[in-house]
């Protein structure tokens, strides 16, 4: 067995789900490989030409569109449209994520959609929102989490910000807060019986995940300057120090027994422990950290701080991280057609999900989709042949 694989007979959590994704990149991709990892039957309606549209991997490398089945649909084809709602018709969830009004303009109304299928939920996956001065701009993540005071906040204090590549925006306030929306949608469903809209946007969930960041400066508790608080890399206990073969640690003693007992295990002087939180001290026990992890390799450092609470941790590299002992102890990766890559995520007590299969070619299962959605082999060779759909 691999990663969550519960061999025979394994079910996902989400067994019995029926999910329809148009194709898009970015959040969307990775909320439905949420899904799909548990158990979820994900179809993806692929574009009859992926071009501009991915990343130009071979599906096998393409992580996030692991799990699915693929119809290659042309949308903007009326037959093409008469086949989604065919499909729609016994869906449980929809996810789109165009620019406010392109699913309108293809003539997939979201009311009308409801009316043909009041149980469906209608994932909705933009930048900026369905409404606003800036629901219509072009973005990426960059550009959203500027928006929300976070990209400002990261980065050294005497540059300028760093992407925090494209996790913020895209993965956590885009794909994470749609996965989250669908299934309160979906819990809300069971009492009302009838779906709804979900408006999700990366500036709100984004906005949402600064809560924290918010909180401590109405308290007085946050500088305005980056790397000069504790959780942005200016305080010297909570960042990432070279070692002896120029590869990195993570320090992250931020408690005072934590800090405590790194300092006693590599000869920090104690002097600094008693003034953890004096900014005054900060430059000068920066320094000295910096000069006591120079003089061993970051694998020294880890072996001779195994088993202690000094919050610790070697900087790997995304080669490395798979064969940490921890995470082979725990199974976290898997290995579809020989790509590493995460195991599905949480873990369920009974629930043990099929290990992910690879993301299929655009089309794989058109045959197999339409004809479950009702279409007659008659109709799905006539949408073949008109280059409707592939």
């Amino acid at each position: 067995m691999d990663g969550n694989d519960g061999g025979n007979g394994a079910t996902g959590a989400l067994q019995g789900l029926r999910v329809i994704e148009l194709a898009a990149i970015g959040p969307v991709p990775l909320a439905g490989m949420l899904l799909a990892d548990h158990g979820a039957d994900v179809v993806r309606v692929d574009r009859l030409s992926d071009s501009g549209l991915g990343l130009g991997l071979l599906p096998r490398f393409d992580v996030h569109a692991r799990g699915r089945r693929s119809l290659a649909l042309d949308l903007k084809a009326p037959s093409g449209r008469v086949a989604l709602l065919r499909l729609l018709a016994s869906a449980d969830v929809l996810l789109e994520g165009f620019r406010p009004g392109v699913l309108e303009n293809l003539g997939l109304v979201p009311d009308e959609l409801l009316a043909r299928n009041p149980r469906l939920v209608i994932g909705r996956m933009t930048g900026y929102g369905q409404q606003g001065p800036l629901a219509q701009a072009a973005g990426h993540d960059l550009n959203y989490i500027a928006l929300t005071g976070l990209l400002d906040a990261i980065g050294p204090a005497d540059g300028v910000p760093v992407p925090p590549l494209n996790l913020v925006g895209d993965y956590g306030g885009g794909a994470l807060f749609l996965a989250f929306g669908v299934m309160a949608a979906l819990f809300e469903r069971q009492r009302s019986g009838r779906g709804q809209v979900v408006d999700a946007a990366m500036v709100d969930g984004v906005a949402v995940m600064a809560g924290l960041f918010q909180g401590l400066q109405a308290a007085g508790n946050w500088r305005g300057e980056r790397a000069a608080n504790l959780l942005d890399g200016g305080a010297p206990f909570y960042a990432c120090y070279e070692t002896a073969d120029g590869r990195h640690l993570a320090v992250a003693a931020l408690e005072p027994k934590f800090f405590a007992e790194l300092g006693r295990h590599i000869g920090l002087d104690p002097a600094f422990l008693a003034a953890q939180h004096d900014r005054g001290r900060w430059p000068a026990m920066r320094a000295a950290l910096t000069a006591i992890f120079l003089t061993r390799t970051r694998d020294d450092w880890c072996r001779l701080l195994a088993g202690t609470d000094a919050c610790v941790a070697p900087v790997l590299s995304l080669e490395e991280a798979p064969q940490h002992a921890h995470a082979q102890a725990r199974r976290a990766y898997t290995h579809p057609d020989g790509v590493a890559q995460p195991a599905p995520a949480p873990r369920f007590s009974r629930s043990r999900p099929q290990a992910p299969r690879a993301a299929p070619q655009p089309g794989a299962h058109t045959h197999d989709i339409l004809k479950e959605a009702g279409m007659s082999p008659a109709e799905i060779e006539d949408l073949v042949a008109t280059g409707v759909a592939r």
